[in-house]
Order: C-alpha cells, then sequence, then structure tokens
C-alpha cells in the first residue's frame, strides 16, 4: 500500500455541510480515486475551521493551502490542477481587500491575532476517528492525571491555572472542583453543560463537532479530582451533528477502554451518558438544568445548598460547560504556569467568540483573555458589512448589554465588560451598524428572555412580560416618558428579585441601550420635544 503524501481536510461543521460540503467530499473522493491517487491522497472530513463566513473551507496538507467557498463544481479543479500538477487554484484562495490573494492559514488576518486552545484541533483532525485525536496528544492528559498525580494535585493545578468558567459565570473552576471533591458521599456527579441556548452562539457546538474526545478526556480528569464516577453530557436535541459525534467518540473510548473500569490501570472507574435538553434557554442555569436531567421541569432552585453540595439526584454535583473542559488536557499537560501566562491579571488563558451580525468575517473566535473589542471587530471580523459605521456590539448574549464605539479599547475580561454595564456571557458577540434601531434591538432580546422565563419566580414571570409590554407601547409610538420611567424602574426591580440569572440579567439590554442611546428612546415618544431639562435629570440623562 502506497503511502499517503496528501491530506485534503474539508470543513465538517453544521454552517459548512448547509453550504454543501458533504457533496464536496464525495465529489473530492470520486475524483481522487478516479486518477488513480486513492492510496496516496486522503480526504478527510474535520469540525469548524472558524472562518465560518468564507466556507466550505478545504485545506491540503502538508502544502498548508487554504481554499474558501469551495463548491461541489470546484472539486475536479482542486484534484487535477493542485493535487495532480501541483498548481494551486488561485481563484479559490482567500483575498484580502489591501494584500491580495493569500494562500496560507497563518497569513490570513482573521487567524493571525488567535490563539486556539479551546479549538486547537478543530478543523485539523477527524472528529470521528479516536487514533487522530491520540495522535496529537489526546489522553495523555488523563493518563497522566491517574498515574502521576492525586486528585488534590489535580486540582491544585486547576486552581493555579486561573481557569474559569467559561458558561457565563466565572467562578473558578478548580474552587468549584474542590468543593465537590470535599463532600463526603457515596456517589458524585459530574456533568457537562452543552446546552448553549443564546441567540447567534455556536462554540460549544463547535467543539463538539469538532473535537468530542477533548471533552470526554477532560470530564474523566475532572471526575477522578472529585471523586466522580459517572458523568452526563446534557446536550440540546437541536445539535443532531454534535450528537451523532459524541456517541461515537463514547463508543471509541469505551472500546480502548478510556471509559470503563481500570482507565489506565487503575482503580478509577467513570463512564458517560448523554440527556437531551427540550432547547430551554433557562436550563443554562445549573440547577435547572440538574432538574431538567432528572426528568423534572427545567427551572431553577433556591441556593443554597448548591449542586456542589446537592446536585443530581440529591449527590454532590460538579457542572462545567463544554469550552471549560476543553482547556482542561492542555492545563495538565502545559502546566497552570503556561496557561496563567495568558491573559490578564484575573481573567487568564483565551475565550471563544461567536462573532455574528454586520460583520465581514462572522464566525469563531478565539483570542487571548485582554483582547480589545476593537481588534475582534476590526482586525479579525474584517470591519462592518458594506462599509457601514460601527454602531454597537452586544456582549454575553440575551443577558449582556451594548458597548459604542468609544468602548472599543475595552480589554476583553471578565471585570472589564461588567464594569461597563456588559458581560462575558458564554460567548456571543453581535455587532450592529448604524442602520440599527437599538430600542428595538433591545426589544428582540427582551422577547427571547420573556419567552424563555420558567415562570418559577414572579419578578422574572411577569416583570418581563411588562417590560415588554411597554417597550411594545414605545416602539408603536404610543408610549409616554412615564412609560419609560416604568421601564426603568421596572428592570431594576426585575433584576434585583429575580431568582435566577436568567431574570437577574433580562433588562440588561435595555438598561445598556437607555444609557448610550436614550435619543432613540425619546424618538418614539411623539411629545419628546416636551422634556425639559428638570426631565432630563430626572431620567439620568
Amino acid at each position: 500500500m502506497a503511502r499517503t503524501r496528501t491530506n485534503i481536510l474539508i470543513c465538517g461543521g453544521t454552517g459548512c455541510i448547509a453550504s454543501d460540503s458533504e457533496k464536496v467530499q464525495k465529489n473530492l473522493e470520486l475524483i481522487v480515486k478516479a486518477r488513480g491517487y486513492g492510496d496516496e491522497v486522503k480526504v478527510i472530513k474535520t469540525g469548524c475551521f472558524g472562518f465560518c463566513e468564507q466556507g466550505p473551507i478545504v485545506k491540503i496538507e502538508p502544502d498548508d493551502v487554504f481554499y474558501v467557498r469551495v463548491g461541489p463544481k470546484d472539486a475536479r479543479e482542486i484534484v487535477d490542477e493542485h493535487i495532480v500538477k501541483g498548481r494551486i487554484v488561485d481563484r479559490l484562495l482567500y483575498r484580502e481587500p489591501e494584500k491580495g490573494k493569500i494562500d496560507k492559514q497563518e497569513n490570513i488576518p482573521f487567524y493571525k491575532k488567535q490563539l486556539r486552545i479551546a479549538l486547537r484541533n478543530c478543523g485539523l483532525i477527524n472528529p470521528e476517528d479516536i487514533y487522530e485525536y491520540i495522535a496529537l496528544g489526546g489522553y495523555e492528559a488523563l493518563g497522566k492525571a491517574l498515574t502521576q498525580m492525586s486528585r488534590d494535585e489535580v486540582i491544585d493545578e486547576i486552581k493555579k491555572s486561573g481557569l474559569r468558567g467559561r458558561g457565563g459565570g466565572g467562578f473558578p473552576t478548580g474552587v468549584k472542583w474542590e468543593i465537590t471533591k470535599k463532600q463526603v458521599s457515596d456517589k458524585k456527579f459530574i456533568i457537562c453543560n452543552a446546552d448553549e441556548g443564546d441567540p447567534g452562539a455556536f462554540m460549544d457546538r463547535s467543539i463538539l463537532e469538532g473535537d468530542p474526545h477533548n471533552v470526554l478526556e477532560a470530564m474523566a480528569i475532572g471526575a477522578y479530582a472529585i471523586g466522580a464516577n459517572k458523568g452526563i453530557i446534557y446536550i440540546r436535541a437541536e445539535y443532531p451533528l454534535a450528537i451523532s459525534r459524541l456517541n461515537t467518540a463514547i463508543k471509541q473510548a469505551r472500546e480502548l477502554g478510556l471509559l470503563g473500569t481500570g482507565i489506565f490501570g487503575s482503580d478509577f472507574n467513570f463512564d458517560i451518558q448523554i440527556k437531551y435538553g427540550a432547547g430551554a434557554f433557562v436550563c443554562g442555569e445549573e440547577t435547572a438544568l440538574i432538574n431538567s436531567c432528572e426528568g423534572k421541569r427545567g427551572e431553577p432552585n433556591y441556593r443554597p445548598p448548591y449542586p456542589a453540595e446537592e446536585g443530581f439526584w440529591g449527590y454532590p454535583t460538579n457542572v462545567n460547560n463544554v469550552e471549560t473542559f476543553a482547556n482542561i488536557a492542555p492545563i495538565i499537560i502545559k502546566g497552570s504556569q503556561w496557561f496563567s501566562s495568558i491573559g490578564t491579571e484575573k481573567s487568564k488563558g483565551t475565550k471563544v467568540f461567536a462573532l455574528a451580525g454586520k460583520i465581514n468575517n462572522v464566525g469563531l473566535v478565539e483570542v487571548p483573555m485582554g483582547t480589545t473589542l476593537r481588534e475582534i471587530i476590526f482586525d479579525i471580523g474584517g470591519g462592518i458589512q458594506g462599509g457601514k459605521k460601527f454602531k454597537a456590539v452586544q456582549t454575553g448574549g440575551p443577558s449582556g448589554g451594548v458597548l459604542i464605539e468609544e468602548q472599543l479599547d475595552t480589554p476583553i475580561d471578565y471585570e472589564s465588560l461588567t464594569e461597563k454595564g456588559s458581560m462575558m456571557g458564554s460567548g456571543g458577540m453581535i455587532v450592529m451598524d448604524e442602520n440599527d434601531n437599538m430600542v428595538k434591538i433591545a426589544k428582540f432580546y427582551l422577547e427571547f428572555t420573556m419567552d424563555e422565563s420558567c415562570g418559577r419566580c414572579t419578578p422574572c414571570r411577569i416583570g418581563t412580560k411588562r417590560m415588554y409590554e411597554l417597550l411594545c407601547k414605545i416602539t408603536d409610538k404610543k408610549g409616554t416618558l412615564n412609560d419609560i420611567d416604568a421601564l426603568k424602574q421596572l428592570g431594576s426591580m426585575v433584576k434585583g428579585s429575580s431568582l435566577c440569572g436568567l431574570g437577574q440579567t433580562a433588562p440588561n439590554p435595555i438598561i445598556s441601550t437607555m444609557k448610550y442611546f436614550w435619543e432613540e428612546y425619546l424618538g418614539f415618544i411623539q411629545d419628546n420635544e416636551h422634556l425639559s431639562e428638570e426631565g432630563k435629570y430626572k431620567y439620568g440623562h
């Protein structure tokens, strides 16, 4: 059998599949075989490359040539010109407006300022082949933890790394593991929260589609550290591709003894099951998620006790989201000092963002903490579509707030974003241009959170409904200044008295748009010309 000399990598993420990447793959395989190169050239389906705006993406290795917007009809030319004759297909290269055509991935501005840790294998390996993951160091971290480290040493390494929860809360991961470990119980559980619910967010989905073993390995390490033997991946049923690849990965890991009993010859036993969510945004809150896992209505509990004390079926339970787990194995292998050297003083490592909206380069971005909004939006994101003027960016999804042009140099970390009236959230980043009306944007997000309220607590159940009614009245140009005043007061009440994070953050888009785009609210009020200086003071402007 001939030795493989060339790999043709093709994006197999949901976005590219929707743009016919599977047909591209099939055509490439047929033509490669027809030309007699079936043994020398392999066509490999990978996960998401991140550059979604330019998909489907095909990358030729070891040439490191990066083709964009490849269609099924382009397969023949790629094989005949590049594979057979060694000529780059010029027309399929990425074109930078000022620099022209670029053939190497690392030279494309979209990738230049990125540092891929959580996404390190996405677009690089076949997610359905465990041996490709192992070839890049997969499961070495689990082996090291089980054979060279005590449970306390694993936890200490994660604590020293400074890794914080990437699901939105930002709680120190190592501290959470330590609290769970200290609980005395005959059973403990570890849960992966893959119930990604923010509009426009696809970070966790892409990690699971492109590198599922990364999450399985991290869950096993976490389970060893806290003393758990069972794991659960709670994933929304609307992620069929991620679910399929997870099932494949779990089966493969069991077959190789990386899940099950006596892992790596130790006395550690661990297995994982998948539970489906029904797409409820509130189930991103860990107690609501646990209730859903138990088959109950997905609604939050009063805390304490916290899940680390009494979680799944009353047993100590640790919950982390997909991206948090995706950082674990590199920390164990490379060390806490390496990870903590990246980022800012209080926000270590990198963060993955789903960059969407009125932006030229829609896609998945992973940058060191401390990178500014300006760098992400203009250097990586390529600026605003159609040459329009930047107006605002919503970070943190429906729970976050808008940041304006004067704040573009804000470093992205937990504290800086909160200070500016927004939040990190799970990583949604929606860019808006000069044509967007910010009152209607706030209304869009509020409608989402109102519909997603579980209804358990009155402030959220009724408060978000009343707020939405006031916004509808205002945008229908039937509102008064008193309605704006009521909206502001009601937002403060809902924020301060709701049971969980959904209600506590639901007013954020309104509060932030009122702060920065007050004139747009007044624009809907018929008698705004009568607003006196005294009135401006009353409404906080």
